[in-house]
């Protein structure tokens, strides 16, 4: 106290003494008696300074003891007598009375009367003391957990704080915390399709060495490491060491993904599912689903299942396609049976329909009705983006088959069957009314997973890596036993492919372009499909205009739509599309809407996963394709936000380059023997 209070007046006093001593050493020139005299008196002053200073922390405490005494006899011998450790703050924020124990055991017989507040309750505001029952506080290298109760007396407020040394209790709930244990699920999720060519001595080599990474990243910690199959392994380890993993992002994934296969340049790679719950069989459950969720957002990444829901590290890979179709003829023929059963089927897409959404919904309400039961697709045809589908319907007189979202509601019934076509989430479904009366439910999707799922699917047939809901639809037609669709639905589903694969540009594999093959055949004409993306001149110039006026960030294209319209979501799409023709652009993001709501359209050719900038916004979507919605929020901020996601993402992809460089220079090593 005396530091503090000396220092605050030494600048005062160092210009005083410094005048004073200037004009002695000058007298001494003019006249030595005078220079005597005045020697005289400075060193007085010096001394009378020296005396009041070593005398302001008595007079201060006298002065804090007189304040302290708004305490009345009794308040003041009740606290001093107090078994714990009890002090007495203004609320000015100053020490003003402690007892006996409280300077013992809290100040370590270090005085402290007139100190600031902070000095005794660290990082704790005073204004919002008096709302807490208690806080929490380490000093000294001790925990304590402070109550507070407001007291006021002769109109001056004040604050008892009672102080409770729980050092130990604390240390062992936090050692209790940190040694929890919590369950990880490793899967290696392209195996099949990465080493299907590979020689057996090579499998092994591989599958070796991604077995050392794992148990050298699992030696690291306390855990235990078991392999229960081929390409699935079982980790157990503490929490201590969890959060470090976490800290570091899950680099193993890098590791892994460096390992050379010598197979065309391809990698494996690892998934990843996280669970901390309150007993091992809850933990081991939370895991399987985290698993299950970074499956279905594509592979390559970790999921960890928290309270809130989902957090997700990774995911910077392409997806690797599935080459066996067995899953596909099980779904098509539990599909068969399921609307076999039905009384009617409802057939339903996301909001803002395109053809990938509407081509599949109505092959497979075609579907339903060479089944002999009743089907409709579910759309508002003011807000579809698909309306020349419709238009190519309703002039082959069968405009029927699409009705409005109030008429699907009447047509419910205890048997009705709502297939949910390209979107699992319920909050983006053209009538969220509809799927939560329905009392069945089956999903057809190929979006990566997003934590906003249907839940009551009784078949959820989900390919992340499928290039379109079309293409998972035509190879479900080539399993069930009423394959007959017309030429308008193969020409539909084609244009739903075309669509969502930018021309058969991306997320093409083997099966994309056999279901191509397979429309074709039924009579899919590829002039008539090219038809329905035709657009007006406005569109047109809305689509040059969002061109032109682009801005380059970090190798990513930023657009920004300030006009709004009905057919901006249209030209948003294309100009998006047409952005990653510039070069040295990896991704392309283009902004629209109102004052109230901005949506933003993102695209990539796969190097750069917009996904997970549009997630970080509240979206979703593809490695190559995804969108987010922006409420409350001017496009201004949206772009604010937008650009702080981008520079997360180049953040993170830097970080796991670096780590994969790492990676690659210990594999050559060791392939080097080194």
């Amino acid at each position: 106290m005396k530091k503090r209070r000396f220092w605050s007046i030494f600048p005062s006093l160092a210009v005083l003494i410094l005048a004073l001593v200037g004009f002695t050493v000058a007298s001494y020139f003019e006249n030595h008696i005078i220079f005597y005299v005045e020697a005289g008196v400075m060193v007085a002053v010096l001394v009378f300074v020296v005396w009041r200073l070593g005398r302001m922390q008595y007079d201060i405490r006298r002065y804090l003891v007189r304040t302290a005494g708004v305490l009345n006899q009794g308040d003041q011998d009740s606290l001093a007598g107090f078994p714990l450790p009890t002090a007495v703050c203004s609320l000015d924020g100053e020490v003003l009375w402690y007892n006996d124990e409280f300077l013992r055991q809290v100040l370590a017989c270090r005085d402290a009367f007139g100190a600031p507040a902070a000095q005794i309750l660290p990082e704790v505001d005073l204004n919002t003391l008096a709302e807490q029952p208690f806080v929490d506080i380490a000093l000294d290298g001790r925990q304590y957990t402070v109550y507070v109760s407001p007291l006021r007396v002769r109109d001056t407020k004040l604050f008892v704080l009672y102080y409770f040394d729980n050092t130990q209790l604390k240390e062992i709930a936090q050692e209790y915390g940190l040694s929890r244990p919590s369950v990880m699920m490793l899967y290696i999720d392209n195996v099949d399709e990465v080493l299907q060519t590979a020689r057996e001595s090579e499998r092994a080599q591989i599958l070796g060495q991604v077995e050392n990474l794992l148990e050298d990243w699992v030696g690291e910690t306390t855990g235990i490491l078991r392999k229960f199959g081929t390409d699935r392994f079982l980790v157990i380890l503490e929490q201590r060491h969890l959060t470090q993993i976490i800290q570091n992002r899950f680099d193993i994934q890098d590791r892994v993904r460096a390992v050379h296969t010598n197979l065309q340049g391809a990698s494996v790679t690892l998934s990843i599912g996280v669970g901390s719950g309150e007993t091992m069989k809850e933990s081991a459950q939370l895991a399987n689903q985290a698993l299950e969720m970074a499956l279905g957002r594509g592979g390559d990444q970790a999921a960890i299942k928290t309270r809130n829901g989902y957090d997700f590290y990774g995911g910077v890979s392409k997806g690797i396609e599935k080459h066996t179709k067995v899953r596909t003829r099980v779904i098509a023929s539990a599909l068969a049976e399921t609307i076999r059963s039905s009384s009617n089927v409802l057939v339903m897409g996301h909001r803002f329909s395109d053809l990938d959404c509407l081509g599949s919904a109505a092959a497979l309400a075609v579907l339903a009705r060479e089944a002999d039961k009743p089907a409709f697709v579910v759309t508002q045809r003011s807000r579809t983006l698909a309306g020349a589908l419709i238009d190519r319907y309703t002039a082959a007189g069968q405009g029927d088959l699409f009705i409005e979202p109030a008429d699907a509601m009447t047509m419910l019934q205890e048997k009705t069957l709502l297939i949910i076509t390209d979107t699992h989430s319920p909050s983006m479904l053209e009538w969220p009314e509809l799927y939560q009366k329905a009392p069945i439910v089956v999903v057809v999707d190929h979006h990566r997973r997003m934590v906003d799922c249907v839940e009551n699917a009784v078949i959820f047939y989900h390919e992340p890596n499928a290039s379109s809901a079309c293409e998972l639809v035509a190879e479900l037609i080539q399993y069930t036993a009423h394959n007959h669709i017309t030429r308008l639905e193969a020409e539909a589903l084609l244009a739903g492919i075309t669509l969502d694969t930018r021309n058969f540009v991306m997320k093409t594999g083997v099966r994309t372009f056999e279901a191509a093959a397979y429309l074709r055949k039924l009579g899919a004409d590829t002039v008539e499909v090219k038809r329905m993306f035709a657009e007006n001149m406005h569109t047109y110039r809305r689509r040059a205009d969002l061109v032109a006026h682009a801005e380059i960030y970090k190798n990513v294209a930023i657009a920004c739509d300030m006009e709004g319209g009905d057919d901006v979501r249209i030209a948003a799409a294309q100009a998006a599309d047409e952005l990653l023709t510039i070069k040295g652009v990896e991704a392309s993001f283009v902004l629209f809407g109102n004052e109230q709501n901005i949506n933003i359209s993102a695209r990539s050719y796969g190097d750069y996963n917009v996904q997970l900038v549009m997630e970080a916004l509240g979206g979703g979507g593809h490695l190559t394709m995804a969108g987010a919605l922006l409420q409350d929020c001017s496009i201004e901020q949206a772009k604010e936000k937008l650009l702080q996601a981008v520079n997360a993402s180049q953040t993170e992809r830097e970080r796991a380059r670096a780590v994969q460089q790492k990676a690659n220079g210990y594999s050559a090593d060791e392939r080097k023997g080194v």
